[in-house]
């Protein structure tokens, strides 16, 4: 289902030629939600504003309350599927939002659900994301990653920064 487009070993070179313009330094933030254990609204904020910009003003909706109660529970359930569609229930999180989130605050590694991303490991961006389309690119991901000696945000980056490069020379799926 899901094939690099590039060859691994070129992973570092991509991922050190990842640039995007509105930034993505959460140190602080994951810091400081790991000692919490969820997320605050203002960290809500901030991950919708850098995803999705254009829909962030949604997550508004959501209480503080709220935003601490599904944070804390997805990132201690031990089911996979409850994780990213608990936090799908946020109002202004989608899927691609909520791998954000696993992706940034989570102790297990997760892949960035991104356009770019899947162009790079050759699959289509599905019309409705589910778990069965979620999951086994996670997995991929994971041995990608552990194959090749990486951490996930590198490869994240590394697939982001060869999409950037190459899918409009080469056509969208």
């Amino acid at each position: 289902m899901f094939k690099l487009r590039f060859l691994a070993r070129k992973i570092p070179h991509y991922a050190h030629r990842y640039e995007y313009a509105a930034g993505d330094d959460f140190v602080e933030m994951v810091a400081s939600v790991g000692g919490r254990g969820h997320l605050t609204k203002a960290d809500l904020r901030r991950v919708c504003k850098w995803k999705a910009p254009r829909s962030a003003g949604n997550m508004e909706r959501n209480s503080d309350a709220y935003v601490e109660e599904i944070t804390l529970f997805a990132f201690s359930a031990r089911d996979e599927r409850a994780r990213i569609e608990a936090l799908t229930l946020l109002d202004g999180v989608s899927w691609p939002t909520a791998s954000v989130i696993l992706h940034l605050c989570h102790a297990e590694p997760y892949p960035i659900v991104d356009y770019r991303a899947l162009w790079s490991v050759g699959a289509a961006v599905p019309a409705l994301y589910n778990f069965d389309f979620w999951w086994p690119y996670v997995e991929f991901c994971r041995a990608l990653a552990k194959r090749y000696g990486v951490d996930m945000r590198t490869l994240d980056r590394a697939l982001w920064q060869y999409s950037k490069e190459y899918q409009e020379k080469m056509g969208t799926l």
